[in-house]
């Protein structure tokens, strides 16, 4: 049996895509959670073999909870299931090492497909995407300016955000001054929109 766990803060989409595996004779799903702070609990109560992960929850996103699962539970593969096909979630999948990308309008045997294929140990990801994505590059940020632009988005002040990632007040001025340069923003918070949009946080 494949040991799947399912993350996704869309009840309906999670307990629909639940119900469908379910019905694979070699498919248990043994753990369903909406936010990406429970993905990490989950996975060491229950040991999936495929964690299938939506990228936008609650509490930790999808990725950074894909690269905590990897880490620390590294016999769970992951596969990000999302509604949206951005290559800049794409660029930073494959850097969290995940096995899978899909988006959730693919079709039902494609998703179970992918569960099986990721299991026996391939990659599976949609080539147009990956194209995309190679053509774009991983986006213009760093990953400092990144984490940044994520503490600025849940509208801290510049001691907050210098308070939560150990930096200097001035350190995370610089990184905020550059992150609103590189994306053509007059302001953090608009900086912050733009590369969410475009898939870079």
């Amino acid at each position: 049996m494949i040991r799947v766990l399912l993350a996704d803060d869309q009840t309906l989409f999670r307990g629909a895509l639940a119900a469908m595996l379910a019905l694979e004779p070699d498919i248990e799903i043994v753990a369903q959670v909406g936010s990406g702070d429970e993905v990490l609990d989950a996975a060491r109560r229950t040991r999936p073999d495929v964690a299938l992960i939506d990228v936008q929850m609650p509490g930790k996103d999808g990725l950074e909870a894909a690269a905590e699962l990897r880490a620390l539970v590294p016999g769970c593969r992951v596969v990000i299931c999302t509604t949206f096909g951005r290559p800049g979630y794409f660029a930073r999948a494959m850097e969290h090492r995940a096995c899978g990308f899909v988006v959730k309008d693919s079709s039902p045997e494609h998703l179970v497909e992918t569960v099986r294929r990721v299991h026996a140990g391939l990659r599976v990801v949609d080539p147009a995407l990956a194209a995309e994505s190679l053509a774009s590059g991983t986006g213009p940020l760093t990953a400092r300016e990144r984490d940044v632009l994520r503490e600025a988005r849940r509208g801290g002040t510049v001691s907050e955000i210098a308070k939560a990632l150990h930096l200097s007040n001035g350190t995370v001025r610089n990184h905020l001054s550059a992150a609103i340069g590189k994306t053509g923003a007059a302001t953090r918070a608009e900086a912050a929109l733009i590369a969410e949009e475009y898939g870079w946080l």
